[in-house]
């Protein structure tokens, strides 16, 4: 609790409950601060907030008189973060801050580093909530806007814990979501083209990915994969001492003699001329690099191999790679893949177990990046014996539409349907699969929600796919 003009400088001396920028999660005695979020003006809820108890509201526009203080400002988003910091007595300060980008990775790499170090010390914010040892929570967005991300801050520093490992994505970055964080630690996964529908290009696209780099402490780390076609530039913008990582021995951490088997992953990471070897319950090279990338955070932070290797064989990164297994004679899989390149590696991942045939249920989300969607459709058919598109998170738009987009280059294959509803897509590619297939569900991960046009509705990925084959394991023992 604060008083509002120790968050502000105004003639305002009330208590300040909570910091608020969604009208209908306001309070009694709550701050309500009118940012501004693309299309959406925040004024347009001021009456609201009030109704739900909001004792002072701040402002861009002029706005006529209320019940409550009015403050005007030049730049609530800019102030935001500023005043979630005061209100929670700067918690961003009081941890070591390791900040993850990329375009694919970023939860695996976060879930990772929280393994390695320890939950009961770690925090986690991305994809899959935020969370440590005493708690686990659901988020709204990969990475919180500043009136919760604080807020969780502080929780971990209340739950005991010293660092935090945080997802932090593009336009999170780009709207100045943590422009008042200095990061102790960045990491680099890769950058591959997505999210143009925001960013408008791919260059704009990398310089806000760049930011996170640029926003580390001059005495932190930028841990970066070598890789990475864009690994010169995002160099370029580092701010504090950079290490790399990657399959070349030129690196500070390179990785060599991978095997690769269903479930399980062995290969030798090389650390300071020391060798270590490795046996990660991780599949798939993209694993082999996200893994690389979080030992080196590891080591950056002081640690030693001994500290970590008996926590490797804990690592679970919910709903990458989940293979869901009620005794039935085939495989499926989910996976939150939905980027081009995501895709791609986990495909290749797939053949590499050999698999009698792969049946991908697949679609792509609505209000996002358009551009792609083709590109998404061409490499599922392309790699995949068959193929079923289906909607995810439409949104306000047709999933019709969107379907009619990823099959733009592949309307002349005969290895895909189409069907609408999800639940009933997961079920078809489960019913046809047969003995030694492989069925793979894309693009949710273990998402709990559906956004539709009109609302949203819980479902997952993984319980779907539970039920369906708990209904055709019922069927067989029928037969």
């Amino acid at each position: 609790m604060k008083k509002l003009n120790e968050l502000i400088p105004c003639d305002y001396n009330i208590e300040i409950n909570g910091i608020k920028i969604n009208s209908k999660e306001v309070k009694k005695g709550d701050l309500f601060i009118c940012t501004d979020r693309g299309t959406l003006d925040r004024h347009d809820f001021i009456d609201d907030a009030i109704k739900n108890g909001a004792s002072a509201v701040i402002v861009k526009k002029d706005v006529p008189k209320k019940s409550v203080p009015i403050i005007k400002v030049d730049s609530p988003n800019d102030l935001l973060p500023i005043i979630s910091s005061k209100f929670y007595d700067s918690p961003e300060n009081k941890l070591k801050m390791i900040g993850i980008t990329g375009t694919d990775g970023k939860t695996s790499v976060s879930t990772m580093i929280q393994t390695l170090l320890g939950d009961d010390i770690c925090g986690y914010i991305g994809t899959n909530g935020y969370s440590c040892s005493k708690f686990y929570k659901d988020t709204d967005n990969t990475t919180p806007d500043a009136d919760k991300l604080y807020g969780y801050l502080n929780e971990f520093l209340d739950s005991g814990c010293s660092y935090t490992a945080m997802e932090v994505s593009s336009e999170a970055l780009m709207r100045g979501r943590v422009k008042n964080i200095n990061y102790d630690i960045s990491v680099l996964t890769n950058i591959t083209s997505e999210h143009l529908n925001i960013h408008g290009s791919l260059e704009n696209y990398i310089n806000d990915k760049c930011k996170l780099f640029s926003q580390t402490k001059k005495d932190g780390i930028c841990i970066l994969n070598k890789d990475d076609e864009h690994f010169e530039i995002v160099k370029s913008k580092s701010n504090g001492k950079v290490l790399t990582y990657g399959k070349d021995s030129s690196n500070d951490l390179y990785f060599k003699d991978v095997k690769i088997y269903p479930g399980r992953t062995l290969f030798k990471v090389v650390y300071k001329n020391k060798e270590y070897d490795i046996d990660s319950p991780m599949a798939g090279m993209f694993n082999v690099y996200n893994l690389s990338a979080a030992i080196l955070t590891i080591f950056a932070l002081g640690y030693d191999f001994d500290y970590i290797k008996d926590k490797i064989k804990n690592i679970h990164v919910s709903g990458r790679l989940e293979l869901i297994n009620m005794g039935q004679d085939f495989y499926v899989m989910v996976d939150y893949a939905h980027t081009p390149n995501g895709i791609s590696k986990l495909l290749e991942y797939v053949k590499s177990l050999k698999a009698k045939k792969s049946i991908v249920v697949i679609g792509q989300a609505g209000e996002r990046d358009p551009y792609k969607r083709k590109y998404v459709g061409e490499i599922v058919a392309k790699n995949c014996d068959k193929a079923i598109f289906t909607y995810e998170d439409p949104r306000s738009e047709d999933p019709k539409d969107i379907i009619n987009m990823m099959i733009e280059n592949i309307k002349d294959y005969n290895n895909y349907e189409i069907i609408i509803d999800r639940s009933k897509a997961i079920k078809r590619a489960i019913d046809i699969a047969k003995k030694g297939d492989m069925v793979l569900i894309l693009g949710k991960g273990n998402e709990t929600y559906e956004k539709l046009k009109d609302k949203t509705i819980y479902f997952n990925d993984i319980e779907e796919a539970k039920k369906h084959l708990k209904d055709r394991l019922k069927m067989i023992v029928k037969e």
